[in-house]
């Protein structure tokens, strides 16, 4: 089994990026910050003014990784088990929830529930326990 380190300062540290983004971007587009919408606008046949603001988005969360190496002159630490076929799997099932919920993780879990959404509570915690739910049975159950 890999350990995962617990990592509070560079935990603290990415929290207040992703909330300072979050908050930058409410106060200068109006928008929420929903990984999965901005993505998925970027694609035809949406087109509007906010296409540059999308563009910046997603390619700041593109470079954060090879920045942290140009900083800190090490790789970003993780650990990516199983096959690729479950890699796969995991994918489609999550982008099938995010239409399916109609959000992901940043724009439900980070920006709706700092706006005491309902939806956004009750999304999380779904999400949330889905994901307990699945790697309990992955790891306990099934032994992957």
């Amino acid at each position: 089994m890999n350990a995962t380190y617990f990592t509070p300062y560079t935990s603290i540290l990415g929290g207040i990026l992703i909330g300072a983004a979050a908050v930058l971007l409410m106060a200068f587009t109006g928008r929420i910050a929903g990984v999965s919408g901005f993505v998925s606008r970027l694609l035809p046949p949406y087109a509007d003014d906010q296409t540059p603001v999308r563009l910046a988005f997603v390619a700041g969360l593109l470079a954060a990784a090879p920045l942290y190496t140009l900083l800190t002159g090490g790789g970003v630490p993780h650990t990516v088990t199983g096959s690729s076929a479950l890699l796969v799997a995991g994918g489609l099932l999550v982008g099938f929830g995010t239409v399916t919920g109609s959000g992901c993780t940043s724009g439900h879990g980070v920006c709706g529930i700092a706006r005491l959404s309902p939806r956004s509570l009750v999304a999380t915690a779904s999400f949330m326990a889905t994901g307990i739910a699945t790697v309990f049975v992955a790891r306990h159950l099934l032994g992957v």
